[in-house]
């Protein structure tokens, strides 16, 4: 008869303690099972997914924090790992958005050295994380009441796309990978020379360890390890203490800092809605499609779109319906009703009148330099009787913007015959 063994496997890493008298340690584990008498196997895993793989990451800022004697004294500007140091909050706000169009994940994480408040009556966040001009509100707090539409709760905090609105701590952020990982670097832990680090507890707003005394300066040095070693390809920092900044510039090959190549990309905000895996999709159900006007390219084919694009979960309260699709509008011709970049939710072959709606309508004669043959407008047309039926003797598409530059797009008889209305508005989702 076997007899069955129970097994439970430990995956511990004692650097990654950010608060006094947590229990969990390795020695904690081998003590427990001494006690027991079970039978332990102890295994030191060498090689990691994070910072690309790089052990050398780890390692260095390990020795630069001195958490731990390492062999990697200077960091190596060659390494498939990117590391750089930043001149403001902006440019690091600008790197993650940047890595976040680029198909990537990434997040803005900070030292938790500003105050966390709760929500204002009307739900929105306070900005709190005040660096100079720059100010961004710590991602919401969970148990703290109601939170404005629109904001992801904590727990989503990670994937939610507009999670990057907000400003994640070491207790957000832990147990979490990023591809990209942006850090603000707070004055709650300093250097000096001749006296090297320096925990400074009056600089903290972390409950937890504010009044540990003798553990700050370990623990502090913890959290700090542990945000950076949330990304996969990318570690970007803002140093707030500037000392502390030329401490680690020290400790880089050359100096090497990326801060000036990236502060004038143009970036897209975030996408106010989650894109979904094959695997957790269910067309029309939880998901409507993305229909791309750019590349459309004048021919608009539902068949072939539908099978070929991407689909996207609306933001709440929106619900997926068959029919609806989701297009980016671009253009400051109906800025009145709909901001230029918004993304909006339309109704593909919309039946009954479409006077007065706004409709995504195509033409062979429409040349919108941001969406080729497509145009969004206010439909209105004016009908004759021919024999038995009935004509369009003119389409007028009316823009709707504060510029009035824009003109009405006027089609006569003929060729609104050949307008085709693709959609008609539902919502702007943001």
């Amino acid at each position: 008869m076997r007899i069955p063994v129970q097994l439970t496997v430990f995956f511990i890493d004692d650097k990654q303690s950010v608060r006094p008298n947590e229990i969990g340690s390795a020695q904690y584990v081998i003590d427990y099972a001494n006690k027991t008498g079970s039978r332990l196997f102890d295994y030191k895993l060498e090689a990691q997914f994070r910072c690309a793989g790089s052990a050398g990451f780890v390692n260095w800022i390990e020795n630069t924090l001195e958490i731990e004697r390492t062999a990697n004294v200077l960091w190596n500007a060659n390494d498939k790992f990117e590391f750089g140091i930043v001149d403001s909050p902006q440019t690091l706000d600008k790197i993650v958005r940047t890595k976040l169009q680029e198909g990537n994940s990434a997040r803005l994480t900070a030292g938790f050295c500003w105050q966390w408040s709760d929500p204002l009556q009307d739900g929105s966040l306070v900005e709190d994380v005040v660096v100079e001009d720059f100010k961004r509100a710590w991602n919401a707090k969970s148990g703290a009441g109601h939170v404005k539409r629109g904001i992801p709760k904590e727990t989503l905090w990670a994937y939610d796309p507009r999670g990057v609105e907000q400003i994640g701590c070491v207790y957000t952020a832990q147990g979490f990978e990023f591809d990209y990982a942006g850090i603000i670097f707070g004055p709650d832990l300093v250097y000096r020379h001749g006296k090297g680090w320096i925990g400074q507890p009056e600089n903290s707003y972390d409950p937890g360890i504010r009044h540990a005394e003798d553990s700050f300066l370990e623990l502090v040095k913890n959290t700090y390890r542990v945000l950076f070693s949330r990304a996969m390809k990318g570690c970007y920092v803002y140093f707030v203490d500037k000392e502390t900044e030329n401490f680690f510039r020290s400790r880089i090959e050359c100096g090497a800092t990326v801060g000036e190549v990236v502060t004038d990309i143009e970036f897209a905000p975030p996408l106010p809605f989650r894109i979904l895996e094959e695997d957790e999709l269910e067309r029309f159900v939880n998901a409507v499609p993305i229909f791309d006007l750019k590349i459309a390219a004048g021919a608009f084919s539902e068949e072939q779109w539908i099978d070929e694009c991407k689909w996207a979960e609306l933001p709440d309260p929106f619900v997926a319906k068959k029919g609806f699709f989701l297009a980016k509008v671009v253009g400051e011709s109906m800025n009145k009703r709909i901001p230029n970049g918004s993304w909006c939710v339309f109704k593909a072959s919309p039946e009954g009148s479409r006077q007065g709606k706004v409709v995504l309508v195509q033409h062979r004669k429409i040349q919108d330099p941001d969406s080729g043959q497509f145009t969004v407008k206010i439909y209105d047309s004016k009908k004759i009787a021919f024999e038995d039926s009935w004509v369009h003797e003119r389409i007028i598409l009316k823009p709707d913007s504060r510029d009035s530059g824009f003109k009405e797009i006027v089609l006569h008889r003929d060729d609104a015959a050949e307008l085709r209305v693709i959609g008609e508005l539902v919502a702007v989702v943001g």
